[in-house]
């Protein structure tokens, strides 16, 4: 429990002690800053005390302006954007889900009308007949002759 000062007391009490007494050997010097009061203590007794000024604490020190890596702090400001853009990206693909599903489906329809396409000609060909037959002849004179030639259709 902290001390409270007596407010009001019969006898007169002075709070700066006369030079000659402070000087004297009857009384120790009075420190700097120290002036003497009436005080009581935590048991109801009360007695004159040297009494000091409440220091006034100084404010903490800042932390140094580098105490904290470059890195960490960009890391530290990446991290909240790097998991609300996963975050948007999971509900776009949520909503796109039904659209990517239906063009998947258009893209496999695509390969199979490519792929009969293709099959087509192969297919109409051996309905045709017999396959035709082309020969072709060509003759030159010379290295840088003119060169002649001639094709039969059977």
């Amino acid at each position: 429990m902290p001390y409270e000062p007596a407010i009001h007391h019969p006898e007169p009490i002075t709070t700066h002690l006369p030079p000659a007494l402070v000087s004297g050997s009857l009384l120790p010097a009075v420190p700097a800053g120290a002036d003497v009061r009436l005080v009581t203590l935590p048991d109801g007794t009360r007695t004159l005390a040297y009494t000091h000024p409440t220091p006034i604490e100084p404010a903490p020190a800042p932390a140094p302006a580098g105490a904290v890596p470059r890195w960490a702090k960009t890391t530290a400001l990446l991290a909240p954007t790097l998991g609300g853009g996963i975050g948007a990206a999971g509900i776009g693909i949520s909503y796109a889900a039904p659209g990517l599903v239906a063009m998947t489906n258009a893209l496999w329809a695509l390969v199979a009308l490519i792929a009969a396409g293709a099959a087509l000609p192969l297919l109409a060909r051996s309905r045709s007949g017999p396959a035709r037959h082309i020969t072709q002849n060509i003759t030159a004179t010379g290295l840088f002759g003119r060169a002649h030639g001639t094709v039969h259709h059977r």
